[in-house]
This record gives structure tokens, sequence and C-alpha cells, in this order.
């Protein structure tokens, strides 16, 4: 009989170590060649919160058209939704650096491809066309994770703190990214977030695949077919899961920004918005540091639950307060949970993900995030339109729920 209890969650060893010792960190950088591919990965990571912001300036700026701004970056979001899977399969069955590389020349291109079709006010669909060239680049989070996953394959206490740190990282780009983007375009000229975004991506990218002591290396084809990640045992319910969490995020989003101009400060959206993703940085780098006890899936739903239960926070301060000031600080405290159950669900993936397939595996994941993202969108700008802002709140909530019980549906099977 399976089962989950309050243990699971609270039950944890903080790696305790005698003097002098290094932390769980600074062990983790003692690995020959991780602080180097761990460099570029970060500066290519950086543009991936910057190109759509990017865009957004520059389209809206020549053409005074959002909705034309809007219709490009989600035609760019559905094309990688498209063709991420399978330049992540590729990555798998030929190498990281043999793909990454001339995948992500083919986006840069496709990014100063669209700086020249906006400058020289090229016909709309060019546009379009550009930006959904965009959608070769890699998973550079998944990459950086499988090669974490390949070195510390025997040492399953240093790979969740890899994990968390990969997470952590995640949430530092989506607050630096976008923020750097706004300076550039803002202070320079409109074009600046793009070409110093196509620099970042270019040159982190050579850096990351020049590391090639720290690639997976390619697993051997097996002459019979062999199984996706897409159906290996228990992906899909995670997908699933994925899929409602990218709900989570693209709803927040919006209905945050909608709040914010609702109240007369729209410029403090964005400041707002990063408190909730400095508090998953927070909470990841401490959940990292940590050992929790039982396995990833015995943990996931109480890190759903919780997340669950937290969301309710800024829900509740914009219905009984009314103050932009107490939803920051409750998207903070809401934020706590979302690192330690993306690295839960990330951890899951890995272990469910077929062997010599883990590009692949990471990057469904991440797309099913990204429709989640799209569909959570455009529900809660709806609300937040012919409702309220306040109203929308009640998406990212009722996402979060109905995650937990996909999760729970799954622990009821295995039972």
């Amino acid at each position: 009989m399976y089962t989950v209890t309050a243990d699971t969650l609270v039950a944890v060893d903080f790696n305790p170590r005698t003097a002098g010792e290094p932390g769980p960190y600074r062990r983790l950088f003692t690995v020959p060649g991780t602080r180097a591919f761990t460099a570029g990965n970060l500066l290519a990571r950086l543009p991936m919160g910057m190109f759509s912001v990017s865009a957004v300036v520059m389209i809206a700026g020549t053409r005074d058209s959002y909705a034309l701004a809007g219709a490009v970056t989600a035609t760019g979001l559905a094309a990688t939704a498209v063709v991420a899977p399978w330049t992540a399969r590729l990555v798998d069955r030929y190498g990281q650096a043999r793909i990454a590389v001339p995948a992500t020349l083919l986006a840069a291109l496709g990014s100063l491809a669209l700086l020249l079709c906006v400058r020289h006010d090229a016909p709309a669909w060019t546009l379009f066309v550009s930006y959904a060239a965009t959608a070769t680049t890699p998973n550079l989070g998944g990459m950086s994770r499988a090669r974490w996953a390949h070195l510390l394959k025997t040492e399953p206490d240093a790979l969740h703190t890899a994990n968390s740190f990969e997470q952590a990282v995640d949430e530092l780009c989506f607050m630096l990214g976008p923020v750097l983007a706004a300076f550039l375009c803002m202070t320079f000229f409109p074009e600046a977030g793009t070409l110093v975004g196509v620099v970042l991506l270019v040159t982190g990218m050579l850096l990351f695949a020049a590391q090639r002591s720290t690639e997976p290396p390619v697993a051997k084809r097996s002459p019979k077919r062999a199984t996706t990640p897409f159906r290996a045992a228990g992906m899909p319910p995670l997908l699933a899961v994925c899929l409602a969490m990218g709900v989570v995020f693209g709803a927040m989003e919006v209905v945050t920004i909608a709040y914010a101009d609702a109240r007369g400060h729209p410029s403090a959206a964005g400041a707002v918005l990063g408190l909730q993703a400095a508090g998953s940085c927070a909470a990841g780098l401490l959940y990292g540091a940590v050992r929790p006890a039982g396995s990833a899936a015995s943990r996931y739903p109480w890190c759903i639950a919780a997340m669950t239960a937290l969301l309710t926070l800024p829900l509740l301060a914009t219905a009984l307060t009314g103050s932009l000031l107490v939803l920051a600080g409750a998207l903070l405290v809401a934020g706590m949970a979302t690192a330690p159950t993306m690295v839960t669900g990330m951890t899951l993936v890995q272990e469910r993900t077929p062997e010599g397939r883990v590009n692949e595996g990471m990057t469904l994941a991440v797309t099913g995030l990204l429709g989640g993202i799209a569909a959570g969108s455009a529900l809660g700008g709806w609300l937040a339109e012919h409702a309220s802002a306040t109203a929308g709140f009640g998406v990212p909530v009722t996402a979060a729920a109905v995650a937990l019980l996909i999760t729970l549906a799954r622990l009821a099977e295995d039972a």
C-alpha cells in the first residue's frame, strides 16, 4: 500500500558537516568542468527573459500596435512548443554541441531578421516568420540539468542540490531578463535589447558547448523502437501537471499587471512580479541546501498542496485590502512554494524519462509549461477585462488545485 504522511514533507536533514567543510553549493562546483559550463549556460539563459519584452517594445514602438506585438510573440511561443521537443530529440541523438550550436545560430538569425524587418517597415507577415524562427533555441536549462544528471548520477543528494540551483537560476533570469531588456530599449534605442540578447545567447552557447568533458555521452540507439518520453510510465500525468502549472504562471503575470494598472501604478507591476520570483529563488536555494526525506514522488503532492494554499494569499490580498503593497507581500510569500514544487517535478521527469532521452523529456515538460502559460495568459486577461483583476487571481488557485487533483489521482492508481 502506497501512503504519504506529513513526515514526508517536514523531515529533512540539513546536511550537517564538520567545521571548515564546504556547503552543498560549494561542493557542487568542485566537480571539474561545472563552473565553465554553468558560466556559459547562465550567459545564454539570461536572454530568454529578454527577447519577448524587446520584441514587444520594438514592434509596439514602430507599428503603434500592442495587438500586433502580442500576436507576434504568441506565434513564437506556439512555434517553440512545436519545435522544441524535436530539437531536444536531436540533441539526445547526436549530442549537445553538434545540435545546440547550429540551432542557436538559426534562432539568433531569426531575432536579427525580426529587428531588420521592424526597422525597415517590412510587411507584418515577415515579423511572424522571423520570430517563429527563434523557436529553434535549445532548452538551455534542460541541457544544463542533463549535464548535472550525468555527472552526479551516483549522488542523489548532490543532484537534488544541482536541480535546486538550476531552478533558482530560472527564477533569477525571469527577474533580471525583462528588467535588463526594458532598460536597454528605453535608455538607448528600441533594438538594443534584442542585439544584446543575441550576443549573450550566442556567446554563452559557444562557451557552454565548448565544455566537452561534461557533455553527456550520446546513448547507443537500440535496433528496436524505443519508448518515447511522452509514453513512458508516469509521464503523461506529470506533463498534465506542467500544463496546469503553466496556467498558474501565465495567469498570475497578466492579472498582476492588470491589477497594478487598475490601481494607477502600471510601472510597479514588474517589481511586484519580481518579488514573487525572488521568493521562489530564495526558497529554491534553501530547498537545495537540505536533504528532504522520502522520494520525490512522495513529496510532490505536498509541494503542490502548499503551492495551492499559498496562492490563495494574492486572491485574499486583492479581495480584502485592494492594496498593491499588500499584494506584493502576498506574492513574495506565495512564490516560496514555486521552486520546491518545480524542482521536485523536474526530478520526477528525469527519473521517468527513458535512458538517453533526458533532454527530450525535460523539454516536453517545458513545452507543457509554455502551453499552460499561453492558456493562463489568455484566461487571466479575459477575466481581468470582463470581470475584474481580482477575479483573475482565482485562475492560479484553480489551476494549482487541478494540478493537485491530477497528482492525487496518480497516487490513488499506484496505491
